[in-house]
């Protein structure tokens, strides 16, 4: 991400079916209990239209080491079948020698990770990856001179929590990377406590941020809940970043590709559409064409019986879970092509920076329209074409997010793409 970006649109993945539950027990430390991280995290969901029932174990200092022991923690962990387990180590401990991480941080994640999968399966465990000290961690720096400085000390802890998690075939919540950005780009925001270690109220709302995005797979942009403290132009730095940490980088930091990602686009000639499956480490997938009709293919071609608007549902999922998302498609007997010609349409770059092109592959269509959505539903942008073969839109002045486009010939929807806009 470069730091020159404008927040003036909101995003968020709205075409994913709204009000998840999700069960999470958190193990960590002060980190996770300072400005209960929890229960600001279950507010944003809330606002969003999700509900976060958790639960923690976050003793004051406490280690992956002191944790594999801790009764509390072992009968949290066994009480139910969680949905995400969050684990959050000793901040200093992942930043050493990478020879002393994996003596005194591997093999305890290992074990907590273990534990939790023999209490269920389809639990996904998440390490919560933390941030550096703000001036580093002076009291070991000469002991290992990396941790000297802030930068290095993040620059180790991101390198060990990436390592536990493709060993341990789990998640990372990228706080710290998230963290970072806003300590570069946006000095004037403080992130720390006087301590120069643990978050402030400012800190755990963008940790918070990061998690909604990680375990929702939505964007915390537009949520109406701020910690006290917070006003809303940093509350919107900081839901911004927090969420392009994460949703620009989804198959970084789910290192285990277990976690299914539901996405589809359309082509509607008259009543007949082909659905084409985009959606991510799914093995099972279920249509709801939104007419009575259903199919269990990956790409079907359904034909509408009537003229009419249609809600589409699709749902992705694993043995372990499943997520949905919806899209209304609009049907009209009338054949867009005149002849049947058969047409394809080719739409980069995506992600994209400053300018979208669509190539209609030498097929030229007539009184073309585009449309660009935000999360929200909202047309933020509309243009109009005669005929052509191809187009070239300028998105120099387009936030970054999540938005849907929408192509239409006289009238007709032929393409339905989501895409997203990089930061600038």
């Amino acid at each position: 991400m470069k730091n020159s970006f404008c927040l003036i649109v909101l995003f968020c993945t709205a075409f994913i079916v709204n009000g998840q539950t999700t069960n999470v027990l958190f193990i960590g430390n002060s980190y996770t209990f300072v400005n209960n991280l929890p229960q600001t995290l279950a507010d944003i969901a809330l606002s969003k239209g999700d509900s976060l029932v958790y639960d923690m174990n976050t003793p004051g200092g406490y280690t992956f080491n002191l944790h594999t022991t801790n009764t509390t923690t072992l009968s949290k962990i066994n009480s139910q079948p969680w949905d995400f387990v969050v684990l959050q180590e000793q901040s200093q401990l992942p930043s050493f020698d990478p020879i002393q991480v994996a003596t005194d941080v591997f093999p305890f994640a290992r074990h907590l990770d273990s534990l939790i999968l023999e209490n269920d399966s389809c639990t996904e465990t998440v390490f919560y990856m933390t941030w550096g000290r703000k001036n580093g961690d002076l009291s070991n720096c000469s002991v290992y001179p990396p941790v000297c400085t802030y930068s290095g000390m993040q620059q180790r802890l991101r390198e060990s929590y990436l390592e536990m998690a493709q060993n341990n075939h789990a998640s990372v919540s990228p706080v710290g990377i998230a963290w970072k950005y806003i300590v570069d780009n946006y000095p004037a925001i403080n992130l720390y406590q006087t301590d120069e270690s643990h978050p402030s109220v400012h800190g755990t709302y963008l940790a918070a941020c990061v998690f909604y995005s990680t375990l929702f797979h939505k964007s915390a942009i537009g949520s109406s809940y701020l910690l006290p403290g917070i006003s809303p132009s940093d509350g919107l730095i900081l839901q911004t970043i927090g969420s392009l940490t994460v949703l620009d980088s989804l198959s970084m930091w789910q290192s285990n590709g277990d976690i299914p990602i539901a996405d589809f686009s359309f082509l509607a000639s008259g009543n007949i559409v082909q659905f084409n499956n985009a959606s991510q480490n799914a093995t099972a997938y279920n249509w709801d064409f939104g007419d009575g009709s259903v199919s269990m293919q990956s790409d079907p071609q359904h034909v509408y019986g009537s003229n009419g608007q249609y809600i589409v549902t699709l749902t992705s999922s694993t043995l372990c879970s499943s997520i949905s998302i919806v899209d209304t498609i609009t049907i009209t007997t009338a054949d867009i092509h005149g002849n049947g010609t058969k047409f394809y349409i080719d739409i980069y770059p995506n992600p994209i920076e400053n300018e979208l092109f669509v190539d209609f592959n030498n097929y030229i269509f007539e009184n073309i329209e585009l449309e660009l959505y935000n999360s929200n539903g909202q047309l933020i942008l509309k243009t109009k074409h005669e005929a052509s073969s191809s187009l070239r839109e300028n998105f120099e002045c387009v936030a970054p997010g999540l938005y849907l486009v929408v192509l239409y010939t006289d009238g007709n929807r032929i393409l339905n793409k989501k895409i997203i806009v990089k930061a600038k």
